[in-house]
């Protein structure tokens, strides 16, 4: 994650960082979980990969219709849960499919709490009315992630496949605040909603979002079937960035914080924009985005399960060339200390054979080579530099 709110507003101070960088992981506010030295990750767990949408750049191919024949039984995540516990996990993203199809997500997710567990819900939203938001606040689920792909009904109801889906999603805000549940807006941009950012920002605002995150699209599922075709270019991306910067500048950090995922080198455009502006957070931004040890956390500080136990180094690297394990033949405390698996070898030690131009830029140390399923699914090569990256050494 790219926190442009938390570096620039000074929220995320090397001194605080530092205190909390190998606290337990009950102990470490949830701002601070990036940078906390912990080898515990973050697990981003797939309950289901059943859906009520069908969306157009969905990376686990979801939707209506799919057969729920192998997804972890209920004893089986719970049994997941208390061993994810005894791991020291901080925090679990449940996330689909649409994980309100999951029956019983409550009881997982109340589980996960009295375990000791944070958790977070991923959401197209649609599903969500008072009792649901209701359920979501007594279960102890801590943040809802809504996504929104479009300003307008038009736009996010085209990618996301069904029509009215627009409105019951920017319900399921008000249904969510009313019930005292924290809740932000996910967006994946492409070039299609693009030219509505500004929009969805100033839509984020008026629906009282205390966080907009920023997905780049990644050729994962069926978003690598539209690509070519959805992908930004390296000015489209700069001007997004431009754009995010700016109204970030401008937005107390209390009020919504802004942030990008999936693309590790947006930190050189917020460094780069920092120092224009002879920001004076720009000192501890730059020991802060050090202290991640270049990028990518695939396999590092993040995880993931999809439904039927498997385990990937992230919720994008679900191909069968990145498979760890599966937690019905090993715990994922076992799979994820196992030093000889050349997977999650190949994902922690990438720094010292990426190639192409990744290898002779200055900022590579920062970003880390970006992001590696980009690499693999553009190229077939797992070394071979971040097609997506926008840096231009001289002029980034």
């Amino acid at each position: 994650m790219n926190r442009i709110t938390q570096c620039m507003h000074g929220r995320g101070t090397v001194s605080e960082v530092m205190k909390h960088r190998h606290g337990q992981p009950g102990e470490v506010p949830s701002r601070y979980l990036a940078f906390s030295g912990m080898p515990r990750p973050v697990i981003f767990w797939n309950l289901t990969d059943r859906c009520n949408l069908s969306c157009v750049h969905c990376y686990s191919r979801s939707g209506p219709g799919h057969d729920i024949t192998g997804e972890l039984t209920t004893g089986e995540a719970l049994d997941l849960i208390d061993d994810l516990a005894r791991s020291g996990i901080p925090l679990i993203l449940f996330s689909g499919g649409e994980p309100l199809l999951r029956h019983d997500l409550w009881e997982l997710a109340r589980h996960a709490r009295d375990r000791g567990i944070r958790t977070a819900l991923s959401t197209n939203g649609t599903l969500i009315d008072t009792e649901i938001a209701g359920k979501i606040r007594e279960s102890g689920i801590g943040y809802v992630g809504i996504s929104l792909d479009g300003a307008t009904a038009a736009t996010h109801d085209r990618f996301r496949g069904t029509p009215g889906a627009f409105d019951r999603s920017i319900a399921a805000f008000s249904h969510c605040l009313d019930s005292g549940v924290r809740c932000g807006v996910r967006v994946t941009l492409t070039r299609e909603n693009a030219g509505e950012l500004g929009a969805l920002i100033d839509l984020a605002r008026r629906i009282v979002a205390s966080r907009f995150c920023l997905y780049w699209l990644v050729p994962s599922g069926r978003g690598g079937e539209g690509y070519a075709r959805l992908q930004l270019g390296s000015q489209e991306v700069q001007d997004a960035l431009d754009l995010l910067y700016r109204t970030a500048k401008e937005t107390a950090p209390g009020v919504m914080e802004f942030l990008t995922v999936d693309a590790p080198q947006d930190c050189i455009h917020l460094l780069h924009s920092m120092k224009q502006d002879s920001s004076p957070d720009l000192q501890d931004a730059e020991q802060l985005l050090k202290s991640l040890n270049g990028g990518c956390s695939a396999g590092i500080r993040v995880a993931n399960i999809d439904p039927m136990g498997n385990v990937y180094p992230c919720q994008f690297a679900r191909d069968l060339e990145f498979l760890i394990g599966n937690i019905r033949e090993r715990p994922f405390s076992s799979i994820w200390s196992d030093n000889t698996n050349q997977v999650l070898s190949r994902f922690r030690n990438k720094k010292a054979s990426i190639g192409g131009r990744c290898s002779t830029c200055p900022y590579f140390e920062l970003c880390g080579g970006g992001c590696r399923v980009r690499a693999y699914a553009v190229s077939g090569n797992f070394f071979d530099e971040d097609p997506f990256c926008f840096v231009n050494p001289e002029n980034p």
